[in-house]
């Protein structure tokens, strides 16, 4: 009889510890679900915003330069009103170019200041009415002779989209993301053991090979889709 007795006694004690656990389990499970739907939508009450401010420029530019960089990087572009200018001055070795407000979609770009007397040049041939092949052209040949300074592991940061709205409070663009493009003047599969195509969405390449804006290409996938 003693022996039934203690039989139930520590059934109903695992009962009681099961019950207790699914509670808890429930409880928790509860609330991990209340956090991420408040989560949610505290992401969803966010308001965008059209860039059409100075500073908005300014805010969204940054984001193509590194986090660790930002306070300190020089921003040139267009500002509102049309006109090429400072719209920041700098103090590190980056330079931030904003996009261009009268243009679709999303673009800007930081570069290492030593970058900025081949990306100058680029800008002034497209200002004189230049195209493509006639900038790439000219270039090179400024390149070959020393006339233009193009020096070789310099790193172009892109931050680009579809859409020209952004998040306020953390300047993100809609749906923006980040690709590098590394310079290698002259370099070729060869020289460097990458192929002239990606392997993957994902995996660096190497681009105008053998030529003065040989450089390498790497496009992260999309943060919503790693």
């Amino acid at each position: 009889m003693k022996h039934i007795i203690t039989a139930l006694v520590f059934t109903g004690i695992l009962v009681s510890c099961n019950s207790s656990d699914k509670t808890k389990t429930t409880i928790e499970d509860s609330t991990e679900m209340e956090t991420e739907a408040k989560s949610t939508t505290a992401d969803n009450n966010i308001q965008l915003k059209a860039i059409d401010t100075d500073d908005a420029l300014i805010a969204t530019a940054l984001m193509a330069a590194p986090e660790a960089s930002r306070s300190g990087c020089k921003v040139i572009g267009y500002n509102m009103a049309g006109e090429f200018v400072t719209l920041r001055e700098g103090n590190n070795e980056f330079i931030v170019l904003a996009d261009d407000p009268n243009k679709d979609g999303f673009s800007a770009a930081c570069y290492h200041k030593d970058l900025d007397p081949f990306m100058a040049r680029g800008r002034a041939l497209k200002a004189e009415g230049k195209k493509h092949q006639e900038i790439f052209d000219i270039r090179e040949a400024e390149v070959k002779s020393g006339e233009l300074k193009l020096p070789s592991g310099l790193t172009l940061h892109i931050y680009f989209g579809p859409k020209t709205k952004y998040n306020p409070e953390t300047s993100k663009v809609d749906e923006a993301r980040l690709r590098y493009v590394v310079y290698m003047p002259w370099a070729t599969s060869e020289s460097t053991g990458l192929p002239e195509a990606p392997a993957a969405s994902n995996h660096p390449w190497i681009m105008n090979p053998g030529t003065h804006r040989a450089h390498i290409m790497i496009s992260p996938l999309p943060e919503n889709k790693k």
